[in-house]
């Protein structure tokens, strides 16, 4: 949920610890924090805010120093302000940390460190951490001494060091990636993880420590993807990585994928505007390479199960969070409509703590954007500790999930930098329509019926590249509606989860308060919400359930409620009862939801701007949600 950012070697530590940070922020940026070692000091600037406001104090404050370590805090114990900003400083001034993740046990921890004479100056669980630390480097000094005393031998520092951070990790319960300066010792710095991610970039004479790899582009084209339970001792000219029970471990140095031209608004305002006109070439990249012609159906190299295995399944499992939960709704009626296989969407908050039966023959697939979402990791291993393969849809390679997945299929939508999900909800609906494509040819789809889906697949991004022409209209709309303070977003069949994700896009980025239904479900209940100042946006693609969603619709008119509709090109019937119409291209009706989503996409950015909100970093929110 926060971004954590270290360095040591030659330069200046704070030009990158900053840069670092902005590159980082869609990860949390309620405050955000340095530390830097100068002359024999940890010296900390920290503010509540955003990045530019910690630059601005670091312009006016320089913190000189060849090794520093950096954070920008989403809150989660104690509210959003300059004392619980990070870094954190332990002891005497000994120890400095940041941290991503949440400590558990830290009430029980803080009373113990208080009751030793430890004063905290913080309401957060992290800097529990930071005195925890100082206090077994303290423990660990008595012992060396007494060792050398009594041997006459010269102590390892960085082994000590590491022996100090060993022993306190073992006494938290939770998650955390750390990255950790010590006063003492300027030459080193200690990173370490636990459920939350942590990456090392390797460079000519200097080291990095980032919480994901989007930092270290232009930096260094070389990283290393730190394991849960791995320690790393980081110099300027070294980098040794330990595990809790397996000791040293070899680094795996790999390529750094991710372009610096990634994290550039290319001319676009935002990057959620920029990531809405991305989706004709994240749905190309999802595609590409998995489109069997020949054969009429999809094809994955991840999944590391055999076709017998595959043809065994009987049951699926889908389960995500938020935006992926939608997305796998939607496979839900793909699968289940193409390929036969009873499939079940599940909260992954609630799947982690429910004791489902669920059979040997069950497949559970983990659909996450970042990889990292905390409920979905959660659920998997859950699900993996009762004896169930668990296969992750996810778009970051390395990621949390992907490593504990024992296979998997990545979306290539590149990286999301707006906290509001868009491409990668695309992305994931149209792998889950690949999915359902490949096990329907497994099972009973015939190859002409096959070939259709296929040519229907090659279609959609150049449809979705006709959709995003409907940005002035939806503009219009959102000026008409942009006092409004509740929306109903009504569909039908694959229509419904649509419903749900453009409900949720207008809370996330605009404040506005909005629900989804499927589109009966009016008239047994919410139908007692219409009236003339509230409007509901209806999805109506022409399809087997047209007339239903239209009665739907002349039910909310009937009653004075504003209606906006969402229709597919030529509709003039609901032309003649929508106060708005919003036309998009037509496509086979199972995939129409991923055209029909990117004017509700649209409709969200253009509220939350009349709104005068925080488009990409909207308040409350992080992208990537590591705790529970």
């Amino acid at each position: 949920m926060c971004g954590i950012v270290g360095y040591i070697g030659s330069r200046d530590a704070s030009e990158f610890l900053v840069e670092g940070l902005r590159r980082l922020e869609y990860r949390g940026y309620d405050s955000a924090g340095v530390a830097v070692i100068d002359r024999g000091a940890i010296r900390v600037c920290k503010t509540t805010g955003r990045v530019d406001a910690l630059h601005g104090r670091l312009l006016s404050e320089p913190l000189p120093g060849h090794a520093g370590i950096g954070h920008t805090r989403w809150a989660t114990h104690g509210p959003a302000n300059d004392a619980n900003a990070h870094p954190h400083v332990g002891g005497l001034g000994e120890v400095a940390v940041v941290h991503n993740g949440v400590i558990e046990n830290y009430a029980g921890l803080r009373q113990q460190l208080e009751g030793a004479g430890f004063v905290f100056r913080s309401e957060t669980d992290s800097e529990v951490i930071a005195h925890l630390i100082a206090s077994c480097l303290d423990t660990q000094a008595a012992t060396d001494a007494a060792r050398a005393n009594g041997a006459g031998l010269r102590r390892d520092v960085h082994a000590s060091l590491v022996t100090a951070v060993r022993m306190a990790l073992a006494q938290l319960r939770g998650t955390y990636g750390l990255a950790i300066l010590f006063r003492d010792h300027p030459d080193v710095m200690i990173a370490a993880r636990l459920g939350s991610p942590l990456v090392v970039g390797v460079g000519p004479q200097e080291h990095f420590v980032a919480s994901d790899a989007l930092p270290l582009a232009g930096y260094t084209d070389k990283i290393v993807y730190l394991a849960d339970h791995q320690l790393a001792i980081v110099t300027a000219t070294s980098l040794r990585i330990t595990h809790r029970e397996l000791g040293a471990v070899k680094p795996s140095v790999e390529v750094l994928q991710v372009d610096a031209g990634d994290r550039t608004l290319n001319g676009f305002d935002h990057f959620m505007l920029k990531e809405i006109h991305e989706q004709p070439e994240s749905i190309r990249n999802a595609m590409r390479g998995r489109l069997d012609v020949e054969n009429a159906t999809a094809t994955f190299g991840g999944l590391n199960l055999t076709p017998q295995q595959l043809s065994s399944v009987r049951r699926i499992i889908l389960t995500g969070c938020g935006t992926s939960w939608h997305a796998g709704l939607l496979g839900e009626y793909l699968i289940e409509e193409w390929a036969r296989i009873p499939v079940e969407v599940e909260y992954a908050s609630e799947l982690r703590y429910r004791n489902p039966p669920v059979d040997a023959n069950t497949l559970v697939f983990a659909i996450s954007q970042s990889g990292e979402t905390a409920d979905t990791l959660g659920a998997i291993r859950e699900m993996k500790r009762t004896g169930h393969r668990t296969l992750a849809i996810c778009n970051v390679v390395a990621s949390s999930i992907a490593q504990e997945a024992d296979g998997g299929i990545f979306l290539h939508a590149g990286p999301e930098i707006g906290v509001a999900s868009t491409k990668a909800y695309t992305a994931q609906c149209m792998t889950l329509a690949m999915l359902a494509l490949y096990f329907a040819r497994m099972r009973h789809l015939g190859f002409e019926a096959g070939r259709r889906i296929i040519d229907d697949f090659q279609q959609l991004p150049d449809k979705l590249g006709q959709a995003l022409q409907t940005s002035d209209q939806v503009r219009y709309v959102a000026e008409k509606y942009q006092h409004a303070r509740n929306f109903l977003y009504l569909g039908r069949q694959y229509n419904f989860p649509t419903a749900l994700e453009g409900a949720l896009k207008l809370k996330e980025i605009s404040y506005v308060h909005a629900e989804g239904y499927p589109a009966a479900e009016m008239k047994h209940g919410p139908i007692a919400l219409v009236d003339q100042q509230t409007p509901s946006v209806f999805i109506v693609p022409r399809g087997f359930v047209y007339d239903k969603v239209m009665a739907n619709l002349e039910e909310v008119k009937a009653r004075g409620g504003p209606v906006i509709a969402v229709v597919q090109e030529g509709d003039r019937r609901a032309a003649q009862v929508a106060d708005d119409v919003i036309e998009v291209p037509s496509i086979s009706e199972s995939l129409q939801p991923l055209i029909n989503v990117v004017p509700l996409q649209l409709l969200a950015y253009h509220a939350a701007l009349l709104r005068d909100c925080d488009v990409d970093k909207p308040r409350n929110l992080a992208k990537s949600v590591t705790v529970e």
